[in-house]
């Protein structure tokens, strides 16, 4: 079975310093952590430190000698950290890591890692890789969340704003062909009446000369009928007259007494109503006509509706 010694000299570490380890450590894992610490330094510096100070041998800043007169540097050390280099480029990277500004350059020959120094620093970035990207992983996951949060509660607002203009169109759109059937209606009864007068001028002036042709009276034009006495019956009112309407209302908190202006339009009924019992209107009815006001009729006025000088409908 192989010494630990020579376990240690067939991984490659250098035989002086796997001596040194062997003697500081008594055994292969201990002297593998001595040999670790101790990496960076070499077995000159580490016997000339161990020879001043027995405790300063695990110092990691303590600060290189000056190169003396003829000596060639072939290394570069951080007197902040302790660390060495073997190029520039790799001090300069380490101080645009850490904004370490004190170097200084080292006799000391640092050698290339070995395969097994290879492979354990590259084992050692790929486990650090690993956390980061399962870090990173995780507040993806966690902003992806968020981020749906808002995408779908933008999309509920910009969904019920469109509903909402949705509607009020239906009701625009409701209320001008109801404006423009009752102008069309309006058209016609003036026609009619136009007619009417016309014909009945036209009656009265050839009945007056065939009367003249005759050589007798010329006939009285109808006088309109005179306004009724007190004594006498009264004429109810026309819808037309009336500036206000009384609504009776049937919903599930009970029944309501209201004074609208003709001019009110059910949406604002609906809303009054809401405001009152606290539920949402869908439509009315009205038993007697039988008719169903819907969200299509919401913008109609009671005196388009017909429901002046008073009616009752059931809220639903």
């Amino acid at each position: 079975m192989a010494s630990d010694l020579e376990t240690l000299l067939e991984m490659g570490f250098d035989k002086a310093k796997a001596e040194l380890a062997v003697k500081k450590s008594g055994g292969l894992q201990g002297a593998l952590e001595w040999l670790e610490t101790h990496q960076d330094k070499s077995y000159e510096e580490i016997v000339a430190t161990s020879a001043e100070a027995a405790n300063s041998e695990d110092d990691p800043h303590a600060e290189p000698e000056a190169l003396k007169p003829g000596e060639e540097a072939h290394s570069l050390v951080c007197n902040e950290c302790g660390k060495k280099f073997r190029s520039q480029a790799q001090a300069e990277f380490h101080a645009s890591k850490t904004q370490h500004v004190d170097f200084a350059e080292s006799t000391e020959e640092i050698a290339p890692l070995t395969e097994e120094e290879k492979k354990a620093r590259l084992e050692e970035l790929r486990q650090k890789l690993a956390e980061k990207r399962a870090g990173m992983s995780d507040q993806d996951k966690i902003d992806k969340k968020r981020n749906e949060e808002i995408r779908r509660k933008s999309t509920k607002e910009t969904q019920d704003i469109k509903e909402d203009l949705k509607k009020k169109e239906q009701l625009k759109e409701a209320a001008a062909k109801r404006k423009e059937k009752q102008d069309e209606i309006d058209a016609k009864a003036r026609i009619k009446a136009k007619i009417a007068a016309d014909k009945e001028e036209r009656r009265l002036r050839a009945e007056k000369e065939k009367a003249e042709r005759e050589g007798r009276a010329a006939p009285v034009a109808a006088q309109p009928m005179p306004a009724p006495t007190k004594a006498g019956p009264v004429e109810s009112k026309p819808a037309s007259a009336y500036t206000e309407a009384r609504l009776r209302l049937q919903t599930s908190a009970g029944n309501l007494q209201k004074t609208f202006p003709v001019t009110t339009t059910l949406f604002e009924i609906a809303a009054a109503v809401t405001q009152d019992t606290g539920t949402e209107v869908q439509s009315f009815t009205q038993n007697f006509p039988k008719k169903v006001f819907d969200a299509v009729d919401f913008g109609a006025t009671l005196k388009e509706l017909g429901l002046v000088p008073s009616a009752s409908l059931i809220v639903k």
